[in-house]
C-alpha cells in the first residue's frame, strides 16, 4: 500500500530519512530530518503505506486519534509538536530525550514533578493519553523535564463528563506506578491511596477487556510490544543468550532488539569475551543448535557497561543497537563508562540504518 501522492510529494521535498525506530502492523516510524518554514529540524514520521491490509482500517484510526491530538495539543510543551500531517503520514517533532525505560530516574524528584504539571496540562486541554501504562510512552528529556509521546489511543474531550474523569484519574495512576517504581520514598499519602484504587473502568477492562485485547493482538496480529522488541526480543533472545553463554570464552551477553527495514525487528548481541574472532564460532553454534534464528548482529566486546547492582545496562546497548548514538552521551556516568562507549561504538555493526546524530567519542 503506498502513500497518497500529495503525501509522497511533500515528504519527497521535506523529509530526510534517517534511522527505523521502530516497525509493527500498525505504522512505520522513522527519525529524521523535515524541513519547516523556519529551517530544517530533527523529526519522527509515522507513516502507514507499509501495514497489511487487515491492519490497515485499524491503523487508520489510530493514526487518525494521533493527529487530533497532537492537534490539541499544540503549545501544551508536553510532548513532541505536530509539524506536518497528511491523510497517511504525520510529522512530529523529535523529544531531545529517552524512554522511562531507558532512562531509569531513580530518585528524580524533578522529573516525577514535571510529568504531574505535563498530565495537568493536558486535562486542562481536555485529553486523555490513555497509553501511560508503558514506559516506553513516559520520555526523560535532556532538560531533566518529562514529556509524553505516542498518542495513537489518546481521546478528546469538550466537555468533563464522567469518561473523562475516569480515564484522567487512570493516566494519574499510571503515572504513580512509575513514580513506585523509581522514587517510591516520594509518595504522599494521597498518591498511595489513588494506586491502591483502580476505577470501576480499570477492573472492568483488566478482568474482561484486557484478555481480549491480548487475544487479538498477540494471537490474530502477532503482536508483542515489550520495549518495542516483539515477539523475538520476548520469546527469542532468552534462548538465544542462554546458547551464547553455554560457550567457554563467554562471561556474558545482553541481547536487545532494534528496527530493521528488511526484517521488521532486529536482534543484536553484545557478548563479553576477550577473543575478537569469537563472532564466527558463536554463528556457527548457534546454527548448530537449531534453535530461534540468531542475531542479525553480534558484537564481542571486553566488557558490557554495567550497573551499580552489577547488571548489564541494556538500555545504553539499545541506543547503540538503534544507532541513536546522539541519545547516549547524556547517559555516561563517569570515565569507565565513556572508555566502554569508545570502545563499543568504534566497532558496532548496525551501520545499514544510520544517520548522522552521532554521540562525541572520548578523547584517546
Amino acid at each position: 500500500m503506498s502513500l497518497p501522492k500529495d503525501d509522497a510529494a511533500e515528504l519527497s521535498a521535506r523529509w530526510t530519512e534517517g534511522v527505523l525506530l521502530k516497525r509493527d502492523v500498525f505504522s512505520t516510524v522513522e527519525r529524521g530530518r523535515f524541513r519547516t518554514e523556519s529551517g530544517e529540524t530533527d523529526a519522527v514520521l509515522r507513516r502507514l503505506d507499509e501495514v497489511p491490509w487487515w491492519s490497515f482500517p485499524l491503523a487508520r484510526h489510530l493514526f487518525a486519534r494521533e493527529k487530533h491530538a497532537l492537534v490539541r495539543a499544540k503549545g501544551l510543551n508536553v510532548g513532541p509538536e505536530l509539524l506536518w500531517a497528511g491523510r497517511r503520514a504525520l510529522v512530529r517533532g523529535f523529544v531531545d530525550g529517552v524512554a522511562l525505560h531507558l532512562a531509569k530516574p531513580h530518585g528524580d524528584l524533578a522529573y516525577f514533578r514535571s510529568a504531574k504539571a505535563a498530565l495537568r496540562r493536558l486535562r486542562r486541554a481536555g485529553i486523555c493519553h490513555n497509553d501511560l501504562a508503558k514506559e516506553q510512552n513516559w520520555l526523560a528529556g535532556r532538560d531533566g523535564r518529562a514529556y509524553v509521546t505516542d498518542f495513537q489511543l489518546a481521546a478528546c474531550f469538550n466537555r468533563r463528563g464522567r469518561l473523562y474523569r475516569i480515564l484522567a484519574y487512570e493516566d494519574l495512576r499510571h503515572l504513580l506506578k512509575h513514580k513506585r517504581s523509581y522514587a517510591p520514598e516520594a509518595l504522599t499519602p494521597r498518591e498511595r491511596k489513588i494506586l491502591a484504587k483502580k476505577s470501576f473502568a480499570a477492573r472492568l477492562w483488566l478482568a474482561t477487556g484486557k484478555k481480549v485485547y491480548r487475544a487479538i493482538t498477540r494471537g490474530l496480529f502477532n503482536f508483542t510490544d515489550r520495549e518495542g522488541g516483539g515477539r523475538r526480543l520476548v520469546n527469542d533472545a532468552p534462548v538465544l543468550a542462554e546458547l551464547i553463554r553455554r560457550n567457554p570464552a563467554v562471561r556474558d551477553t545482553a541481547i536487545v532488539a532494534f528496527a530493521d527495514r528488511r526484517s521488521g525487528v532486529g536482534l543484536y548481541a553484545f557478548v563479553e569475551a576477550d577473543q575478537a574472532a569469537l563472532e564466527g564460532q558463536l554463528r556457527s553454534e548457534l546454527a548448530a543448535a537449531k534453535g530461534p534464528k540468531p542475531p542479525e548482529h553480534i558484537q564481542i566486546v571486553h566488557a558490557l557497561p554495567r550497573n551499580a547492582s552489577g547488571a548489564p545496562r541494556t538500555e545504553v546497548l539499545q541506543l547503540v543497537a538503534m544507532n541513536q548514538l546522539d541519545l547516549i552521551e547524556p547517559m555516561m556516568k563517569n570515565e569507565q563508562d565513556r572508555a566502554f562507549l569508545k570502545d563499543i561504538l568504534e566497532q558496532r555493526k548496525n551501520l545499514r540504518d544510520r544517520f548522522n546524530f552521532e554521540a562525541k567519542l572520548p578523547a584517546g
